[in-house]
């Protein structure tokens, strides 16, 4: 015969025991590399935050932690995550050149929209087909792209190609180097936390970059000019994730990864990209107060450029085929991700 206590004391500790596990609460711990003022941290990263725990009922609080101050650099994020170093964070897959090669056709010269949103739409859904794979080892978040790549340099903006000729330029990724370099310029590979003390110690020239970055790298002191190309594509863009640790995610209760979930996707990375649309348009006001040159190059000088950036695109195509990747069908597909998300930028 059961004991009657027995039983209502057993039901009142699986009760508790039930109950405790529905209130657990996490801290996260996610890094970024750039100052809290700048797009992606003050438009997306903490809104992202403030969301997630807002609708965990504030069981899951998320730290972020700017400058990497939880240690590593920039290139090492992608690592950090993984290994667990810390909970999540923002990579940029392009300072680890050649680890994720299929992401370089987004990257490519003019690939995408100089609409960040629309750009990113386009990149979860190349992210989805082509690099599941490269990012299976991490909970992906979102992935997204900035706004249009920037030509900010010393002295006079740029009247056309000869311009660039022997210049010493920051370059953020191996498409966006190997442009520099077909334009005759000498690129220098470099993460972003480099570029204003390379700037201001004179080891270059200049560097491109977004609109957005400007104010928090100080390009109003440190440099002169700011030249983006005519029409609606970009001069270059680069790719970014924004992932968390995948055992961290796996330990969550149901409910908390729900939230997680319900914050990552197609909306988010078009979120993401969106942060630095609001971000470019900041930085360029900030540049044009500063009395700074603003410019943008003639039709006839960007299609010279854009004659280039095919040449680029072509010895890339070559390349991922030599490395039995189908380079032609990256490209294509890159293309097709792009139209497709044009005109779906929010208004």
């Amino acid at each position: 015969m059961s004991n009657p206590f027995r039983t209502s004391l057993m039901a009142a500790t699986l009760s508790l025991i039930a109950g405790s596990a529905l209130a657990q609460e996490v801290t996260l711990r996610f890094q970024h590399f750039v100052s809290p003022n700048s797009a992606n941290p003050k438009y997306f990263i903490e809104p992202w935050a403030e969301k997630v725990e807002a609708e965990s009922n504030g069981r899951i609080k998320v730290e972020i932690y700017p400058f990497m101050q939880l240690g590593g650099a920039a290139p090492e994020q992608f690592d950090l995550i993984l290994d667990g170093v810390v909970d999540g964070g923002w990579v940029i897959p392009g300072y680890q050149a050649g680890r994720f090669p299929e992401a370089e056709a987004l990257e490519l010269p003019f690939m995408t929209p100089k609409s960040g949103e629309e750009a990113s739409r386009a990149a979860w859904e190349f992210t989805r087909k082509y690099l599941s794979d490269d990012f299976a080892d991490v909970q992906l978040i979102a992935a997204h792209m900035h706004g249009p790549g920037i030509v900010h340099k010393k002295g006079a903006a740029l009247q056309g190609v000869e311009d660039l000729q022997g210049l010493k330029l920051r370059g953020p990724s191996r498409p966006a180097t190997l442009l520099l370099e077909k334009l005759g310029a000498n690129p220098v590979g470099m993460p972003v936390p480099q570029f204003p003390e390379s700037l201001s110690k004179g080891v270059i020239d200049g560097g491109v970059i977004t609109w957005e970055m400007s104010p928090s790298l100080k390009l109003d002191e440190l440099t002169d000019s700011h030249t983006d190309v005519a029409g609606e594509d970009a001069l270059y863009n680069l790719f970014f994730i924004w992932a968390m640790n995948k055992d961290v995610y796996e330990s969550l209760p149901d409910d908390l990864r729900a939230v997680i979930d319900a914050n990552s996707g197609l909306e988010t990375s078009a979120w993401a990209g969106r942060a630095h649309d609001l971000g470019d348009a900041d930085g360029r006001k900030a540049m044009e107060a500063s009395g700074n040159e603003i410019a943008t190059l003639s039709e006839d000088a960007t299609a010279k450029i854009k004659a280039l950036g095919v040449e680029v695109t072509q010895d890339w195509v070559a390349e991922m085929t030599e490395r039995g990747l189908d380079g032609a069908a990256l490209v294509r597909d890159a293309q097709n991700a792009v139209a497709a998300a044009r005109g779906t930028a929010t208004k």
